[in-house]
């Protein structure tokens, strides 16, 4: 434990996470993003998918730790007439000062699409940490870079995933028997980006014990960041030797955040740079700012949801190509179908692992 706490009291000041949820000024102007004419008009599950969604909240109770997880589940609307059928799982991160009533977009859309998106609130960096506070950014900015809430948002992930694998066979629960947490994808934005990448394997290393902070879950089998934290000297310090998850990362050029210390737009990109175990994916917009990955439906957002025709098929093919073995969906992103729908909006680069090297005996 002493230990754990060096390593996270070194990396405080390059940990700091952005801001989420704190009202933005109005958008000067609507962006549009109109595909080329040789573009077809929609893509890959850009609309809402065929099933109805609805959602309900719960609060679950870490009795081991003594903590309160809050979570709002949307899911695809049951039919009693049709046979079980388990879908898969995605647990979503919201940033820093955020809630679980945040990027419902996400869950509506993917839930449309057969999938239960379970939206995690993570106490101490919710939404209590700038309410009602005169100073609302010196507390977002203390948040940041409390251990507690560097280990407690990773902790919460584990948390939820074994509640998840217990109330699924709870006879009387809504969706028991209804999901396959053996199918499960993390995915968060800013802090929570953080939060997606460490509990699919990202460390924390001590810079000078080169000691690790294991937070990673084996049971996620891939992860969607959404505006990556990185730095320069994570590529040589091993916080991404052990990661080996999938990884969708998502930014913008414009991609920058008001927490001092976080990440540029140029260094969210490291992350999928340094990453050479798994299969990485990331998708740059361009002009997109920090917002551009909330929710679409929020007023003082409109600049930004005009992105969402890109971010919401893209995120959909990479959650079907891992999760539900979707071999078109992973054709899609790998073989330029989605760069052909990005066109001029942006940039999108694929990373798969090298192939091990054939020992001698075997050649």
């Amino acid at each position: 434990m002493r230990e754990r706490l060096a390593t996270l009291v070194s990396l405080l000041p390059l940990l700091a996470a952005p801001l989420a949820a704190l009202p933005q000024a109005p958008a000067e102007q609507v962006l549009t993003q109109a595909p080329a004419a040789t573009e077809p008009a929609k893509s890959w599950k850009e609309e809402p998918g065929p099933r109805a969604t609805k959602s309900f909240d719960e609060t679950w109770r870490d009795e081991k730790r003594g903590r309160d997880v809050p979570v709002r589940i949307f899911h695809p609307a049951l039919d009693p007439a049709k046979p079980v059928e388990p879908w898969p799982v995605v647990l979503f991160s919201h940033g820093l000062g955020g809630t679980r009533e945040n990027y419902g977009t996400y869950g509506k859309h993917w839930s449309s699409w057969g999938y239960v998106v379970v939206h995690v609130q993570h106490l101490g960096s919710d939404d209590s940490v700038w309410r009602g506070n005169p100073q609302p950014m010196e507390a977002l900015q203390k948040a940041a870079l409390d251990p507690a809430n560097l280990l407690g948002r990773p902790d919460d992930i584990h948390f939820v995933i074994d509640e998840l694998e217990r109330r699924s066979q709870a006879e009387g629960w809504p969706l028991a028997g209804r999901i396959d947490v053996a199918r499960l994808a993390v995915a968060g934005h800013s802090f929570g980006a953080y939060t997606a990448l460490a509990a699919g394997g990202r460390d924390l290393v001590n810079p000078l014990t080169r000691a690790k902070t294991e937070l990673g879950d084996a049971r996620v089998k891939c992860v969607i960041a959404m505006s990556p934290q990185g730095k320069a000297h994570e590529r040589t310090n091993l916080t991404w030797e052990d990661f080996a998850t999938p990884a969708f990362h998502m930014t913008g050029t414009k991609d920058e955040s008001p927490i001092r210390g976080d990440s540029t737009p140029a260094e969210r990109r490291i992350p999928f740079d340094t990453i050479t175990r798994a299969d990485q994916f990331l998708l740059i917009l361009d002009g997109a700012r920090h917002d551009a990955f909330g929710d679409a439906d929020r007023p003082l957002r409109r600049r930004e949801s005009s992105y969402m025709p890109l971010i919401l098929p893209s995120s959909t093919a990479f959650l079907d190509a891992y999760l539900k073995n979707d071999a078109a969906a992973l054709a899609w992103l790998r073989d330029g179908g989605f760069k052909v729908r990005l066109g001029a909006a942006g940039t999108f680069e694929t990373k798969l692992p090298a192939p091990a090297p054939v020992p001698a005996a075997a050649k």
